[in-house]
């Protein structure tokens, strides 16, 4: 028996089942470039199915673009808008009250977003906060995230309440290695204190893909000349290569960090309440972003050095 939800989506069950919740097949499943109320980006980790959003290739061509929205079940998982195998754009990971790289939409009336992680699923999805204020969200082939709300004035028609990426900073790995991007009017990149641009000459001209080098390259024979330096209102780097313990504290955190030579930076998976949780850098750290209100705290390696240079 096939029906179509007031949620939209479109379910085949079997007419004997009873649970209203279980069905043989669902349209959700298998999403198309529009996100509504329910859906789910992630993965089913008992079956495999893995929820991504497809761009349309043109308003007019319903055909699967080369742009989409997945889930990437990195340690500390993420959304990323990808075209092909590029990354465009990152969410950044949740830390319990936003994403990362977002933290206006925690102030948003519109729409509430769930992020479930466990043994069987790893995925968000958003529901309205009122019946009455309808909202979905596009991706589409020319790059970019769309949040429609449905506007019931004289024109009856869908509004753009939010776009990502919203500024240039938004560009993913724009500033390279240890590089930062200053969401100031400016827009423009920094290295972190303790790193030098890696191509001076290229970085005067904008050219920072090559990102930062560290002034005092780390020792790995002596932790005691390792030091952690607090930098404040981040988003934080890419999470291709960490690890996540939900278990320990954010000394338990700098103890472990301390002790492998390959974290580079460390911080609370979960900011919430004082924070809690641990994450871990591992490599390069890439893509990351300074704002004037919101952002969270990372704890970046550096040799000790470095230390009395700028505090």
């Amino acid at each position: 028996m096939d029906q179509l939800l007031d949620s939209g989506n479109l379910v085949i069950r079997n007419e004997a089942e009873t649970n209203p919740e279980e069905f043989l097949w669902q349209s959700f499943d298998y999403p198309s470039d529009t996100a509504l109320p329910g859906m789910k980006v992630g993965s089913d980790l008992k079956t495999g199915l893995q929820r991504r959003f497809t761009a349309w290739n043109s308003p007019d061509d319903p055909s699967p673009g080369d742009v989409y929205r997945v889930l990437e079940l990195y340690n500390y998982p993420e959304i990323y808008l990808m075209k092909g195998t590029t990354k465009l754009y990152r969410h950044g990971p949740w830390n319990g009250l936003h994403f990362s790289g977002l933290p206006e939409i925690q102030n948003n009336t519109i729409y509430d977003l769930t992020f479930v992680r466990n043994k069987f699923e790893i995925y968000y999805s958003f529901s309205q906060v009122y019946d009455r204020v309808i909202t979905r969200v596009v991706t589409n082939q020319t790059g970019y995230i769309y949040r429609y709300v449905w506007a019931e004035d004289d024109e009856r028609s869908w509004k753009t309440y939010m776009t990502y990426p919203k500024v240039f900073c938004d560009t993913y790995g724009l500033c390279g290695p240890y590089g930062i991007c200053v969401s100031t009017q400016s827009q423009s990149c920094q290295c972190l204190k303790g790193f030098r641009p890696k191509s001076p000459e290229e970085w005067i001209s904008s050219g920072w893909s090559q990102g930062c080098v560290r002034n005092k390259p780390l020792s790995c024979k002596d932790k005691l000349t390792a030091v952690f330096v607090k930098f404040e209102g981040l988003k934080v780097p890419a999470t291709t290569h960490t690890w996540l313990d939900d278990n320990i504290g954010l000394e338990g955190c700098k103890v472990k960090c301390l002790n492998n030579c390959s974290c580079m930076a460390y911080t609370n998976s979960d900011i919430r309440g004082g924070g809690s949780g641990c994450v871990m850098w591992f490599g390069d750290l890439v893509d990351m972003q300074q704002f004037e209100i919101g952002g969270q705290d990372l704890y970046i390696r550096v040799d000790a050095s470095e230390l009395g240079k700028h505090h």
